[in-house]
């Protein structure tokens, strides 16, 4: 999967925005980025702090480029542009250039900028922290209402050939609506395919196709028949469990008529609860490496790491992030 990532990165190289300049997890995913030729690492911070804490982890950052917000020399544009997408909200200057000494803010407003294609934080922001400056300064793409998020599982075959799925929404939304999960399928759809996958798309519930009733059931119906009219083209079923979606003997006994029961790849959950579970599970007993949350729906590709992250997890996810651009 990566090695396709790469190849594509290879054709038009990117630079990618790391908020945490002075992590050592950030340093030695940096590291290896610089020894490439397909991404080039941003790091915000103090330079000589960060250079202190490279080499104390030692780790060659040679070449990266680093900016202090502090000594940013194109801050007041940087500020009148900040104060312009918050005019609304009665953003002033100097609230604007206190917000802009905060590296989440700073690395967003990089991106937006054009001084950078995509960002990666989160190795001691929370998601919060790296969501809201991505909402309020690059913004949802404009069919977009939400923000979502997808985790892409690869687990080696026996074939030799990565069993890759996507599952959504698995971390930012808790209860989406019918209209928000037809935004969710759809973009994960478009995710799936940057990986490689060929979508089939399943709407879970705890029923298949009206073998149970409920409020949800109902909502993953609708949901699926929406997404069929927005995307006539998308192989999409709903609402199913998950044995019908991934078994073609359980397929064929509950919803014989489906192209896609049985055979599903990309999976829409109901809910938080569900999703987070569910990739969990597939992680820990299903021995499923998951990658993300990947977030979906900005105008810009925007990422979040896990606080418990490890450097080849940031290196992994940089490289997810900039494909995306």
């Amino acid at each position: 999967m990566f090695g396709q990532l790469i190849s594509i990165l290879k054709k038009n190289p990117k630079k990618i925005v790391f908020t945490e300049g002075s992590d050592p997890r950030i340093l030695e995913a940096s590291s290896r980025l610089l020894a490439s030729t397909f991404l080039s690492p941003i790091l915000v911070g103090d330079p000589k702090e960060i250079a202190e804490a490279a080499e104390e982890s030692g780790f060659n950052i040679r070449g990266a480029e680093i900016i202090d917000p502090l000594n940013y020399e194109e801050m007041d544009e940087m500020v009148q542009l900040l104060c312009e997408i918050r005019k609304n909200k009665g953003m002033t200057e100097e609230r604007a250039r206190d917000i802009l000494s905060q590296a989440n803010y700073f690395g967003t407003m990089l991106v937006k900028m054009g001084k950078a294609d995509a960002l990666l934080g989160g190795a001691t922001y929370s998601t919060a922290d790296t969501v809201r400056p991505a909402l309020q300064i690059i913004k949802t793409k404009p069919q977009n209402s939400i923000v979502s998020s997808c985790f892409i599982l690869v687990r080696p075959s026996a074939t030799g050939e990565n069993e890759v799925l996507a599952m959504s929404d698995c971390a930012i939304n808790i209860k989406p609506t019918e209209d928000e999960l037809v935004e969710i399928a759809l973009e994960s759809a478009e995710c799936a395919r940057i990986f490689g996958i060929d979508p089939q798309l399943a709407f879970l519930s705890y029923s298949t196709l009206g073998s149970g009733a409920g409020e949800d059931v109902d909502k993953m119906r609708n949901a699926a028949e929406k997404t069929k009219k927005a995307a006539p083209n998308l192989p999409i079923a709903g609402e199913l469990q998950f044995d019908a979606a991934v078994s073609p003997r359980v397929a064929r006994t509950k919803c014989p008529e489906s192209e896609v029961a049985g055979h599903a790849n990309t999976f829409i959950f109901p809910d938080i609860s569900a999703g987070n579970i569910g990739y969990k599970i597939a992680q820990r007993l299903g021995n499923f490496e998951a990658y993300g949350p990947i977030l979906l729906g900005l105008n810009a590709p925007i990422n979040d790491l896990s606080r418990g992250c490890n450097a080849s997890e940031v290196y992994s996810m940089a490289i997810i992030t900039a494909a995306l651009a």
